[in-house]
């Protein structure tokens, strides 16, 4: 876990979680709730309006239930938020789903709202960045745009389908990319099991 270096900030780690429009909101939903077990893990979660329309659909959930999974939760258009700033020191990000739309914004530093300005801020501070694309076929630009994230130092990580850990539901599925996500910052996830 990373700890600021200077006295009193904080000690626990802060991860930003943010859900945009994409099939899959699920799999953001399941992140904060495994990032909850975590008494030590501080949650930001900032949501796009494409992400809102998407969970009745997907989860049964409204916006307000799943803000609720966080421990703070910023409306999408507050410029303000602590996570806007380069002086509020967050372990890093995680966009999950991550649009097509979301992914140009992030590779292109267009930060027209909070996600992304969080994003950005994450880049240009070089702490992590990981995306969980979600589109199927995948066009040039999309392929483009994956390759430019990586280069700018984000982690792409598509929500592909494992077999060798012998997925019963899709909810073992779901879990094992929980887990996928959460080793990135150094976390466990009792629902993951690393190869052996």
């Amino acid at each position: 876990m990373n700890q600021d270096k200077t006295p009193g900030l904080r000690s626990t780690m802060r991860i930003i979680v943010g859900i945009s429009g994409a099939s899959g909101v699920i799999l953001g939903v399941n992140l904060l709730k495994a990032l909850a077990q975590h008494t030590d893990c501080e949650t930001h979660l900032v949501v796009t309006e494409g992400a809102q329309a998407t969970f009745p659909y997907e989860t049964g959930m409204r916006l307000d239930e799943v803000a609720r999974l966080s421990t703070h939760y910023h409306a999408i258009n507050d410029m303000a938020a602590p996570i806007s700033s380069g002086s509020f020191i967050t372990d890093g990000m995680v966009i999950v789903p991550c649009s097509m739309k979301t992914l140009a914004g992030v590779v292109t530093g267009y930060s027209d709202n909070l996600l992304l300005r969080a994003a950005d801020v994450c880049l240009k501070e070089r702490r992590r960045v990981v995306l969980v694309p979600r589109e199927m076929p995948l066009s040039s630009i999309h392929l483009g745009n994956m390759l430019k994230a990586s280069r700018h130092g984000c982690v792409v990580m598509p929500p592909m389908m494992t077999f060798y850990n012998k997925p019963q539901t899709i909810q073992d599925m779901i879990d094992n990319l929980t887990g996928r996500i959460m080793m990135a910052f150094g976390l466990s996830f009792p629902g993951f099991a690393p190869w052996k």
